[in-house]
């Protein structure tokens, strides 16, 4: 029997976290880095600044999702970014993304956010369609702007 938990990570899962948040970033083209992935994840678990969820097939990490705090200056409330939500493509179809998804969404209730929002790369129809199907919005009235800085 195959059971699926999705858990705040901490200490004991950064070896873990480490090599899907390295995978996560092959996926968008990035050359792999674990032991800089290591270090990042580390740091921002110690910090507690943002926060990682780790989903678990019968003990075996398989995916995660990071919220980063904002505020939603309108709403004169906190809200959530969820920065990064990768499942090993191995893995996928067995609804640990939805899983994370839904644990984000606990979370940003409990924490008395106002929402939570997401950016994704036009190409992943995938990770679209599963946002859709947890009730997200496209946005059509706002344009995103960055200013990469080296």
């Amino acid at each position: 029997m195959t059971t699926l938990e999705v858990v705040e990570a901490g200490d004991a899962d950064v070896h873990d976290l480490a090599r899907l948040f390295d995978a996560y970033r092959v996926f968008y083209g990035r050359s792999s880095g674990l032991e800089r992935a290591h270090d990042f994840v580390t740091e921002r678990l110690r910090s507690q600044v943002t926060r990682f969820f780790i989903a678990k097939t019968n003990g075996v990490a398989i995916g995660f999702v990071h919220l980063l705090p904002s505020f939603d200056t309108l709403a004169m409330r906190p809200m959530w970014i969820l920065e990064d939500l990768f499942v090993d493509p191995a893995q996928r179809r067995q609804g640990a993304g939805s899983a994370l998804l839904r644990q984000a969404e606990q979370f940003a209730r409990e924490s008395h956010a106002s929402k939570l929002s997401l950016t994704t790369a036009k190409s992943n129809d995938l990770a679209q369609r599963l946002y859709v199907a947890h009730g997200y919005r496209r946005d059509e009235l706002f344009w995103t702007y960055h200013r990469i800085l080296d």
